[in-house]
C-alpha cells in the first residue's frame, strides 16, 4: 500500500472505538494515530489462502489477540489449537464418522433386505433416495436456523433424532414403514451436515482452516467404510440384518451429550469480523446464485455426490455378483465383499482427503487457481479406473480391487477442497445458508436419485435382455458363464441365467457414472476460471461490512473507499 492509503484516515476518538474496530487495534498516537490498515491484514474469508504477504499476517495476529479472538494463527502449527478447539473438532469428526456409518450400514446388507421385503433394485434404491430426499428438503431450513440460532442445539436436536429414527426404523416389520423411517433418518443428519462446517471455519483462518476440515471430511469416507463392515458383520453375528441399524444409534446418545459440550463460537470470529450483519433469506439465494465460483463448484460437486451415491449403494452388489462369476466364488458370501470393500474405502478416504488437502495447501502458493483444478483432475481421473474396474470384475479379483481403490483415492480428493472453495469465496453470515444451498442442489440432482436411477436402469436393461435372449451381448455373456462353469453341463441353469443377467444390467447401468465424473470435471475447470474474483469479492463485502458497523458513523464512508482501494491492489498482487 502506498503512504496516501495509510494516511487517508482519520484518529478514532476513543480506545474503546479502536478496540472495537478489528482493523484498527494497530494504530499508533499523536499524528501517528491514522489506521494503519494495510499492515494489519485482512479479514480472512478466503480460508487457506494466501492474499497477502507474510508481514501482513504477522500483523493480523496481533489484530486477533488485540479483539480477544480465540482462533488460531495463521502460523499453521498444530501446537497453536487450544484444548476447547481440538475437543470441538474431534467431536464434530465422531459425529460425522457414525453419521455416515449409518448412512451406509443397509448398503452392508442389502441383499438380505431384498430377500426379506421381497423388492427389486428399483424399489432397494429407493431406500437411498427417500433418505437422501428428506436430507435435502431440510438442509435449507437448517441453514436459515443455523445462521441466527445457536449451532450448538440445533446439532444436538438433529442427532437425537436421526439416533432414535434409525432405532425405531430397526424394528418395522413391513416396507413401507421401514422406507418411512429411513426417510425420517434424512431430517436429523440434515441439520448436522449443514452445520458443523461453520463452526469449523469460525474457529480456524488460513491453512489450519484447511487442515482441519480435511480432518473432517475424511470422516466420510471413513465412516461410510465402517458402515459396511459395521453393518455387515454385525448382521452376520446376530443371523439378523436389523441389528446392523442398531449400533449407530447406541453411539449417538453418546454423541449428543458431546455436542452439547462444544463451544459455538460466534460467526466470523476466526477472520475478526464479528460485526457482521446479517441479510434476509432472500438476499442470502441471490447473491449466492450470482457467486460463478460456488454455483459451479457445486455443480462439479453434485456430480460428485452422484457417483459417490451409485457406487456406495451398489458398489458391494455388483462386485459379489461379478467376482460369482470366477471359478471357485460360486459360494461366495456378500459380507465378504462388503467387509473388503469397506476396508478399501475407508483406506482410500484416510489417504486421499488428506491428500487433496495437502496438494491444495502446497500448489496453492504458485497456483491460486489450484483448488478447483484439482478436483477436476481427481474426477478425470476416478472415471477410467472405476470403469475399468466394472470391466474385469468378472474375471480377475485383485485388479478389480486395485482399481477401486485408486479410482476412490482420485475421487476422495474433492471433500475438503469443495468445503474450503465455499468457504473463502462466501461470507462468514452467509455460510450455512450456503452450506445448506449446496447440500440441497448436490443430492437433488445427485446421490438422491443415482442409487434409484442406476437400479431402475438395470431393470430396464434386464427386462429388455430377458425378452431378446438372442441378442449378441445375452449369447455371448452365457457362453462366457458356460466356460466360467468349466463346461461341466452342456445347459446352462435358469439360476444361472439371472445371476448372469442381473450382473450384465448392473455393469452396464453403471457406466453412467463415468459419464457423470467427466462432466464434474468440466464444470471444476470452470470454476477455476472465477475463483480469484469471487474470493476478493467475499474478501471485500466481509471486510467493508464489518468496517461499516464497527466505525463511528463519522469516517464510515472513509473506511469504505479505502477497503475498496486495498482489495483493488490484493487482487493486481495476486496477478502479478
Amino acid at each position: 500500500m502506498s503512504q496516501k492509503h495509510h494516511q487517508s484516515y482519520q484518529p478514532l476518538p476513543t480506545a474503546a472505538a479502536a478496540m472495537d474496530n478489528p482493523a484498527m487495534s494497530n494504530s499508533s498516537s499523536g499524528s501517528e494515530s491514522s489506521v494503519n490498515f494495510a499492515a494489519s491484514g485482512l479479514p480472512a474469508t478466503y480460508s487457506s489462502q494466501q492474499l497477502v504477504t507474510s508481514d501482513s499476517e504477522s500483523m493480523e495476529r496481533l489484530r486477533l489477540r488485540g479483539n480477544g479472538i480465540n482462533a488460531v494463527e495463521p502460523s499453521g502449527r498444530l501446537s497453536s489449537i487450544n484444548r476447547q478447539q481440538w475437543f470441538t473438532v474431534i467431536v464434530l469428526c465422531f459425529v460425522n464418522l457414525i453419521n455416515y456409518m449409518d448412512r451406509f450400514t443397509i448398503a452392508g446388507v442389502l441383499t438380505e433386505v431384498q430377500k426379506e421385503f421381497s423388492i427389486d433394485n428399483d424399489s432397494a434404491g429407493l431406500l437411498q433416495t427417500a433418505f437422501v430426499i428428506s436430507y435435502m428438503i431440510f438442509a435449507p431450513l437448517f441453514g436459515y436456523l443455523g445462521d441466527r440460532y445457536s449451532r450448538r442445539w440445533l446439532m444436538a436436536v438433529g442427532v437425537a433424532l436421526w439416533s432414535t429414527t434409525t432405532l425405531v426404523g430397526s424394528f418395522m416389520g413391513s416396507f413401507g414403514w421401514f422406507i418411512t423411517f429411513r426417510a425420517l433418518v434424512g431430517i436429523g443428519e440434515a441439520s448436522y451436515s449443514t452445520i458443523a462446517p461453520t463452526i469449523i471455519s469460525d474457529l480456524f483462518v488460513h491453512s489450519m482452516r484447511s487442515k482441519m476440515l480435511a480432518m473432517f471430511y475424511f470422516a466420510i469416507p471413513v465412516g461410510s467404510g465402517l458402515g459396511y463392515i459395521v453393518g455387515s458383520k454385525t448382521a452376520h453375528l446376530a443371523n439378523n440384518w436389523r441389528w446392523a441399524l442398531r449400533v449407530t444409534p447406541i453411539l449417538g446418545v453418546a454423541a449428543v451429550i458431546l455436542v452439547c459440550l462444544i463451544r459455538d463460537p460466534k460467526r466470523g470470529e476466526s477472520e475478526g469480523t464479528s460485526h457482521l450483519a446479517r441479510t434476509s433469506f432472500m438476499t442470502d439465494i441471490k447473491e449466492l446464485s450470482k457467486n460463478c465460483s460456488f454455483m459451479f463448484s457445486t455443480a462439479g460437486f453434485t456430480c460428485v455426490a452422484f457417483v459417490t451415491g451409485a457406487l456406495a449403494w451398489w458398489g458391494p452388489t455388483f462386485i459379489h455378483s461379478g467376482l460369482k462369476m470366477q471359478p471357485g466364488n460360486e459360494d461366495l458370501q456378500l459380507d465378504d465383499v462388503a467387509f473388503k470393500f469397506g476396508l478399501i474405502t475407508m483406506i482410500a478416504g484416510l489417504l486421499g482427503v488428506p491428500m487433496g488437502s495437502y496438494l491444495s495447501q502446497a500448489l496453492k502458493k504458485r497456483y491460486p487457481s489450484a483448488d478447483p483444478v484439482i478436483c477436476a483432475v481427481g474426477l478425470l481421473l476416478s472415471a477410467p479406473l472405476l470403469t475399468g474396474a466394472c470391466l474385469v470384475v468378472s474375471r480377475y479379483t485383485i485388479a478389480t480391487y486395485i482399481l477401486i481403490f485408486f479410482g476412490q483415492l482420485a475421487l476422495n480428493l474433492n471433500w475438503a477442497i469443495v468445503a474450503d472453495i465455499l468457504l473463502y469465496v462466501v461470507v462468514p453470515t452467509r455460510r450455512s445458508t450456503a452450506e445448506a444451498f449446496q447440500i440441497l442442489i448436490s443430492h437433488a440432482l445427485g446421490d438422491a436419485g443415482s442409487p434409484y436411477l442406476v437400479g431402475a436402469i438395470s431393470v430396464a436393461i434386464k427386462n429388455h435382455m430377458s425378452s431378446s435372449p438372442n441378442s449378441p451381448s445375452t449369447v455371448q455373456g452365457l457362453q462366457s458363464l458356460s466356460q466360467v462353469l468349466g463346461n461341466a453341463t452342456e445347459t446352462i441353469t435358469s439360476q444361472a441365467s439371472d445371476d448372469l443377467l442381473s450382473f450384465k444390467s448392473l455393469q452396464f447401468s453403471l457406466f453412467s457414472t463415468t459419464f457423470v465424473e467427466v462432466i464434474g470435471g468440466i464444470f471444476f475447470l470452470i470454476t477455476a476460471c472465477y475463483i480469484i474474483k469471487d474470493k476478493n469479492n467475499a474478501t471485500r463485502a466481509a471486510l467493508a461490512n464489518d468496517l461499516r458497523l464497527s466505525a463511528p458513523q463519522n469516517q464510515k464512508d472513509i473506511f469504505e473507499s479505502d477497503c475498496l482501494v486495498i482489495c483493488t491492489d490484493i487482487a493486481l498482487q495476486e496477478r502479478a
